[in-house]
This record gives structure tokens, C-alpha cells and sequence, in this order.
């Protein structure tokens, strides 16, 4: 009776392995303890800079120890770096799904703008990170988003070789095009971030499809030497 009694109880205390395989593991623990740094840190920087976030505002705010914020992150600058490279990674997939097809043919400028518009609203608080910090950030802020913007501008020139009537473009030209594009995919995402309404997206997309236009025309026009 014993021996019953003990067997019992020893099956009753081993977790069961339902339990054990639904149990996240100690990785995805701290892989969503990192994504709740992220997600508190983007939710503070929405009024204001990251000069002004502190490192205890940030684990408060993500429910931490902020002696546990350095299991994820070696500073608070090598956060805001982080920041930066997620929320140019939302502008890249954009470039890359342009280039993977994703644009009507017939209507490549709206399509183009309709993708940038759909980025920008679903990652907002990126782009509020991003418009601020470009101008205004600290300085290592500012050098990897300038660092980001030269790399994927010289992306867009390599592929922008490709158009049959860019091949002969020189290589100084086709930066200078991509340049173009790229400055003018960022201005108009500060602006959609900024926008309070339908109304004034409406007239963001109006204004934005015209400018795309207007250096199309001038593509046309240029003999590259």
C-alpha cells in the first residue's frame, strides 16, 4: 500500500509534459522581454527625443529591473541603434517588395505611394522615432540613419540600372536618381506620420504621386554622361 501510495504521489508532483512543451522556453523568454524594451521604449519616444528617454523610464515602463535591462542591450545607445535598424527594415521590405513585384504596372507612382502610405500607418511610431531623430538625435543616432539612407539608396541605384533606359546611366547619376527617390519616400512618410485625418492623407497622396511624377519627367529628359 505504501509503495501505491508514494508511486502516486511522485506522478502527482512530475510536471506533466503538456505543461512542460507548452512552457516558453528560457530564449523566448528573453527574446519577448527584448521586444518589450523595444515596444516600451517606441511608446515613450512618441513626444519625445531619445536624449531625453532614461534607461529607468524604459524598464519601468516594460515592467523590468533595469538591472535587467543589460541582459538585452550593452547601453542605451546601442538601444537606439536598434530602433534605427527596425524601423528603416519596414523602408527596405517596402523597396524590396516593389522590386519583387508587388506594383501595378499600369499605375507604378500610386501603387508605389499606396505601398509607402500602408508601411508608414503600420509602423507609425517608427517613423515618429526616426523624423525626430534624423534632425535632432544625438550624433551616433544621426550617423547610422544617414548610414541607413546611403545603403539603401545605393541598393535602389543598383537596381534602377536594370530599367533599359537607365543601362548607359554613370554610376554617379543613378545615386543621384536614387537619391531622389529615397529622400523623397522618407519626406513623405514624415509627412503621412504627421497627418491627423483622412483629409489631409488624401492631400498627402495627391501631392506625393505629383512630386514622384515630376522626376519621372526629368529622368526622360537627362542624357547622363
Amino acid at each position: 500500500m505504501t509503495d501505491r501510495r508514494s508511486t502516486r504521489e511522485a506522478r502527482s508532483t512530475r510536471p506533466s509534459r503538456s505543461r512542460s512543451r507548452d512552457a516558453p522556453s528560457r530564449e523566448e523568454r528573453k527574446e519577448a522581454t527584448r521586444r518589450a524594451i523595444i515596444a516600451a521604449s517606441l511608446a515613450l519616444l512618441e513626444d519625445r527625443s531619445f536624449s531625453a528617454l532614461s534607461l529607468r523610464e524604459v524598464t519601468r515602463a516594460a515592467g523590468i529591473a533595469p538591472a535587467a535591462f543589460y541582459r538585452h542591450f550593452e547601453s542605451m545607445e546601442a538601444l537606439g541603434l536598434v530602433l534605427i535598424d527596425e524601423s528603416f527594415r519596414s523602408l527596405r521590405d517596402m523597396l524590396r517588395g516593389a522590386r519583387a513585384g508587388k506594383l501595378d504596372p499600369n499605375r507604378v507612382i500610386e501603387s508605389s505611394v499606396d505601398i509607402l502610405i500602408a508601411g508608414v500607418n503600420a509602423r507609425r511610431e517608427h517613423w515618429i522615432f526616426i523624423g525626430r531623430e534624423r534632425s535632432s538625435g544625438i550624433s551616433v543616432l544621426r550617423y547610422a540613419i544617414r548610414t541607413e539612407i546611403r545603403l539603401i539608396t545605393s541598393e535602389l541605384a543598383i537596381d534602377l540600372a536594370r530599367f533599359p533606359g537607365l543601362k548607359d546611366w554613370s554610376s554617379e547619376d543613378l545615386n543621384i536618381l536614387a537619391s531622389l527617390f529615397v529622400n523623397a519616400m522618407i519626406a513623405i512618410a514624415e509627412a503621412i506620420e504627421d497627418a491627423k485625418d483622412q483629409a489631409a492623407l488624401d492631400e498627402i497622396r495627391r501631392v506625393a504621386v505629383k512630386q514622384l511624377r515630376m522626376i519621372t519627367v526629368g529622368v526622360t529628359g537627362w542624357r547622363s554622361t
